[in-house]
């Protein structure tokens, strides 16, 4: 309940702070090219149950539904501006309205794609999905997409075990300093927003 409650209280305050930044980016998404603002996607929360998760878009319109990897050439399906939102994690800002909802929190496993059945079972198989998903984790600060599922798994049982409002703090701190520095995503083959 503390933590859902910091969630809650930190979520609204970064939302209207950010406010300006988030109307600036709608535009640009909405200038860049053509389709919607907003990304909706069905993701994977607490008990393996579904929810939708919010980004801001990033890829065209078309972009085939599939696992990172399975999709070719992904970087012609990127948007102008969708190249920057994604390296700063700025396409990622949106989820704090999925916090303030209760769907995520701000510190947790990155939530799986519905479709990733490997994934989902690997955490079920070890009590991860009985915690809420995150905007941020301890994997993402530890590889983000240049980890494996496993390794991933692994980072994710770490922190299920050794969660505290200390270690979140850290990995705000961390994930901050990862941003800024627009470490550990692939963009040739990222494709965890398809649109």
């Amino acid at each position: 309940m503390i933590k859902r409650t910091v969630d809650f209280i930190v979520s609204l305050i970064a939302i209207i702070i950010l406010m300006p930044l988030l109307v600036v980016v709608a535009i640009g998404v909405r200038l860049d090219s053509h389709g919607p603002i907003l990304f909706v996607q069905r993701r994977i929360g607490v008990g393996d149950k579904e929810f939708l998760m919010y980004k801001f878009r990033t890829m065209k319109i078309g972009t085939p539904e599939v696992a990172t990897d399975k999709l070719q050439d992904s970087q012609s399906y990127i948007t102008k501006l969708g190249y920057y939102l994604r390296k700063y994690s700025i396409d990622e800002l949106p989820q704090l309205f999925n916090v303030l909802l209760g769907h995520m929190s701000l510190v947790g496993p990155r939530p799986a794609l519905y479709n990733q059945y490997d994934l989902r079972q690997m955490r079920i198989d070890v009590g991860i999905d009985k915690i809420r998903p995150g905007v941020t984790g301890w994997a993402q600060v530890n590889g983000r997409d240049e980890i494996s599922l496993q390794k991933k798994v692994h980072f994710d049982l770490v922190y299920l075990q050794e969660q505290s409002f200390l270690l979140d703090l850290k990995i705000l701190v961390m994930t901050v300093f990862s941003v800024y520095g627009g470490d550990g995503i692939k963009q040739k083959s990222s494709t965890q927003d398809m649109r």
